[in-house]
């Protein structure tokens, strides 16, 4: 009889321990997924701002020699991204190949201006910083004007700031489901063991000793349960990549290394914590409030 009732609370045991790695498998790979996308959201919208382009047109009088050295300096400021030398000649074969025929014949003179079309970095790409290097740009005795899409760089970052808000919302929300599901994962495994605790505690235990075997067992159920969720989030990762290359999931390291690091982090966390205040309410519970 006690062999059976033995391996009976293994099994129940076992169980128990299944049920809480399957729980933060679950969550883990949920919270993997919506750091994914919020970290890829943040590269398209970087990519879309490094497309808007400052375009700066310089003065008839000055020439490919004074513009040389005022592109050297500007291709060393922080906020160039990257810098583009387009001739007049070269503005004009483009506009004529928009238009469908040479414009140049009926003018007889070509009255557009040699220029350099500006990328700028993604931190760049706002509507005051944009206007305070339009400010710069215009002061400068070379330049003749200074154009870019005021109408675009503010609804970009509008709509980027909208996108990016109910991003953070909607994961804030399924982080605190995912915190009380594993929560209630390991509160229950715990309440299997409340005897135990109970009786640990009578025979003089102090608290702290009988929490730490408790906070082990869970911190490495929640580490197995990262590891399968990352097995996880890795074959999405690979298939994502094959059909849709464009995104290069596979060869930004650095966010695959950063959603790593934030669900290891996260299974440590939600675990110790979750393991803390579970068998704290137990053991601050009177022996017959235990039956219920």
């Amino acid at each position: 009889m006690t062999n059976s009732f033995d391996s009976f609370q293994k099994r129940r045991l076992r169980s128990s321990y299944a049920s809480v790695v399957i729980s933060i498998a679950l969550v883990l790979f949920m919270i993997g997924m919506l750091g994914l996308i919020l970290l890829k959201s943040t590269k398209v919208a970087n990519h879309f701002k490094q497309e808007v382009v400052m375009s700066l047109f310089f003065k008839d009088e000055v020439t490919k020699k004074q513009i040389e050295p005022f592109r050297e300096a500007l291709s060393k400021e922080s906020f160039t991204r990257e810098l583009y030398f387009i001739s007049k000649e070269e503005a004009a074969k483009t506009y004529s190949e928009d238009l469908g025929e040479d414009f140049l014949e009926f003018l007889g003179t070509n009255p557009l201006k040699n220029g350099l079309d500006l990328h700028l970095k993604a931190d760049y790409v706002t509507p005051e910083k944009m206007l305070e290097l339009q400010k710069r740009f215009s002061k400068n005795t070379l330049i003749a004007d200074v154009s870019y899409d005021k109408p675009l760089v503010e609804q970009l970052t509008k709509n980027i700031q909208k996108i990016s808000f109910w991003l953070l919302v909607i994961s804030g929300f399924f982080v605190l489901i995912s915190v009380i599901l594993i929560n209630s994962s390991i509160r229950l495994s715990i309440y299997a063991k409340r005897f135990n605790i109970k009786t640990m505690q009578m025979v003089g235990a102090t608290k702290s000793f009988i929490r730490k075997p408790f906070i082990w067992q869970s911190i490495k159920l929640g580490f197995v349960g990262a590891f399968v969720a990352l097995i996880g989030i890795v074959v999405v990762i690979y298939y994502v990549d094959k059909n849709i290359p464009s995104l290069e999931l596979l060869k930004d390291y650095l966010s695959l290394i950063y959603l790593g690091s934030i669900i290891i982090v996260a299974s440590f966390t939600i675990t110790w914590l979750s393991t803390y205040f579970a068998t704290q309410r137990f053991l601050n519970l009177q022996t017959n409030d235990l039956y219920y």
